[in-house]
């Protein structure tokens, strides 16, 4: 995972990347033209749907990302439900981020694992603890976000050719739920990340306590060696504040309606077209689209002060889960 250089190719991204991209995009256009525009940058988090078994047929992801949205509702349900209580809400982010992790490791759900959990849960209970949308209106929003989304993935499934490959058994996809060696070690970190980052977030500011646990998570992966935990954090480290850069130049244009509609799905487009093969320069395109998101859904879209937070967040939640990696013992080199 270096710095200067590109993973290789996995195949075409595109069409996931498109789908991720109407999932965010369409959601914030259709509520503006209807003039409820903040019910569209919540439902737009539901486009967290289809970033889930990206690389499994259609026919598959039928089956799986029904779970994924529930899990996603399930976590915007928790989240506005302990809203307003930093203490509550810190103890949610623990049990989220553990719970999601055993679940997704456990079950092999792949990238990006536990993450949107996490943030999904902080998110709900920041946004409904500082604005004046009601819990149950947020958790309806989020979960329309989630439907739109499936449907979107499943557009597919329109050309014969697609509806006639055999679907695997769920047992098949998601295998589990069982947790080798490396797993362990992961779900391990996970919970001490979750911790650790509750408590540091508790003396830089409690409402920020799911950023930082979110970063650490994200920097984990599913990468069960102590030299990917370094480069990941690296990478997290130096493309959020590039990105936040990118964030303040947008800021200045002062984006909204249809306009932000249409650049964060941009964003969300180019993010997957590039995040499996350069983590520090989709992290670039990352940061802007959720200090935008979170901004416009929070009425604070262009406040510095929230994207100078951000970066120290991010600081240090990816210092704290490179860290993590050192309970991964040291590579053996070969011809030992």
């Amino acid at each position: 995972m270096s710095l200067f250089a590109f993973a290789p190719s996995r195949g075409p991204r595109w069409p996931l990347a498109l789908q991720a991209a109407l999932g965010i995009g369409v959601p914030i256009a259709v509520m503006t033209l209807l003039g409820q525009p903040a019910l569209g940058y919540i439902a737009a988090s539901g486009a967290f749907t289809v970033l889930y078994v990206g690389s499994a047929p259609t026919v598959d992801r039928a089956r799986a990302l029904p779970l994924i949205a529930a899990g996603l509702v399930l976590s915007a349900a928790s989240g506005v439900l302990v809203a307003g209580s930093p203490w509550l809400v810190s103890i949610g982010v623990i049990v989220v981020a553990v719970v999601s992790a055993a679940l997704a490791f456990g079950f092999r759900l792949g990238p990006p694992d536990p993450l949107f959990f996490v943030l999904v849960f902080g998110l709900s209970a920041h946004v409904v603890a500082v604005s004046d949308v009601s819990p149950l209106v947020y958790v309806g929003a989020l979960a329309a976000g989630c439907v739109f989304s499936y449907a979107v993935a499943m557009a597919p499934l329109l050309a014969p050719r697609t509806r006639m490959k055999s679907a695997r058994r769920l047992s098949t996809l998601l295998p589990g739920p069982t947790l080798d060696t490396g797993a362990r070690v992961l779900l391990l970190r996970v919970a001490i990340v979750a911790v650790v980052g509750v408590l540091l977030g508790l003396v830089i500011d409690p409402a920020r306590t799911y950023w930082i646990v979110g970063s650490a998570v994200a920097v984990i992966g599913v990468a069960a060696a102590r030299r990917e935990a370094f480069q990941r954090g690296l990478h997290r480290m130096l493309g959020t504040v590039a990105g936040t850069g990118v964030y303040a130049v947008l800021a200045l244009l002062h984006p909204s309606g249809l306009w932000l509609a249409l650049l964060l799905a941009a964003l969300q487009f180019t993010i997957e077209l590039v995040v499996v093969r350069h983590y520090a320069l989709a992290l670039v395109f990352i940061t802007p689209l959720v200090l935008l998101l979170t901004g416009a859904a929070t009425g604070e879209i262009g406040a510095m002060d929230v994207a100078g937070e951000r970066i120290v967040d991010t600081l240090v939640g990816a210092a704290l889960g490179a860290a993590s990696g050192l309970l991964h013992p040291r590579a053996v080199p070969e011809g030992r």
